[in-house]
Formats: C-alpha cells, sequence, structure tokens
C-alpha cells in the first residue's frame, strides 16, 4: 500500500523513526521494507477516479476490510489515515458486530477512540492522510505524523 508514491515516501519514513518499518523507503514490492508489529490496510482496495470514491464503491470494498480485521486479533491500535479511513473502520467494525459509539466520534487529527471489545480494548487514533495536498500546505507535518505514530506505540506496549 502506497509503495513507490509520495504518500508512501512520507508513511513509510514515519514508519521507520517510529521503529515500525526496518528501513524509511518503499519503492516498489520485493526492496526489502519489512513492517514491525504493523500492518497498512485501506477501506478501498483501488484509486478511484478524481481519488473520490462513491458510497457503492466503499461498500463493495469493505468485506476485505472487514476480513483483515477479523484477522488481525492481536492489533490494539488503529491508525486511520483520513477522515474516510476513520468513516470506514468504524463501518468495518460496526459489520463485525462491534459496538460503534452514537453518534459516531468525529475524525480529526489526533482524535482517540477507546473500544472495549470482548476480551481486549481497541484504540483508534486520527491522523491527517499524507496526501501531497496535506504535506505541501502544511497541513500535515512530519512532527504530527511522528506525534500520532509515538502515541500509537505508547498504547501498543501497554501491557494487556
Amino acid at each position: 500500500m502506497f509503495t513507490g508514491d509520495r504518500s508512501g515516501d512520507w508513511l513509510y519514513a514515519a514508519l521507520h523513526r517510529a521503529g515500525l518499518a526496518n528501513q524509511p523507503t518503499s519503492e516498489h514490492p520485493g526492496d526489502g521494507l519489512r513492517l514491525i508489529g504493523a500492518w497498512v490496510t485501506a477501506v478501498n482496495r483501488c484509486p478511484p477516479p478524481s481519488n473520490r470514491p462513491t458510497p457503492e464503491e466503499r461498500d463493495n470494498c469493505l468485506p476485505y476490510l472487514e476480513r483483515e480485521l477479523e484477522l488481525l486479533r492481536r492489533a490494539r491500535v488503529l491508525v486511520a489515515l483520513g477522515s474516510y479511513a476513520w468513516d470506514g473502520t468504524l463501518r468495518a467494525l460496526g459489520s463485525l458486530g462491534l459496538e460503534v459509539p452514537r453518534p459516531r466520534p468525529r475524525f480529526g487529527h489526533g482524535a482517540e477512540l477507546a473500544l472495549d471489545l470482548p476480551r481486549r480494548r481497541l484504540t483508534m487514533l486520527g491522523c491527517f492522510h499524507p496526501s501531497q495536498q496535506n504535506t505541501f500546505t502544511g497541513k500535515l507535518t512530519e512532527p504530527m505524523t511522528d506525534a500520532v505514530l509515538a502515541r500509537a506505540v505508547s498504547i501498543a506496549s501497554r501491557p494487556a
């Protein structure tokens, strides 16, 4: 995910600084990148025209995210990159039968939502998406990304 584009350059450098990747870049599959205690996925599986997914496209892809979340049983923190990921993750968790607060918590950079699941607590963190629109304008800075990932590492490293 994000391999070979500027969003990926930003994300993998930040994951590396946080100790969650073995190298700061990923230019192509097989380039040696390994994530450490992390998993990168997406709400949508392919970029739609004009990068504006429709609700139907989101809903068609949601079962893939749901299945990944089911398989990630030891995950303790989810970092949503942007409001679309935040909303999609909440939809996926709700589809899995997990109780999502009503009204749904709003996305914001640094937003934090603790969800009590059977046998564990899961925390969602919001982070602005590392798109060029956000990084070139300064809406998202490296220290902002680093702070969210440091918070994720801190939460994940707490005793269960």
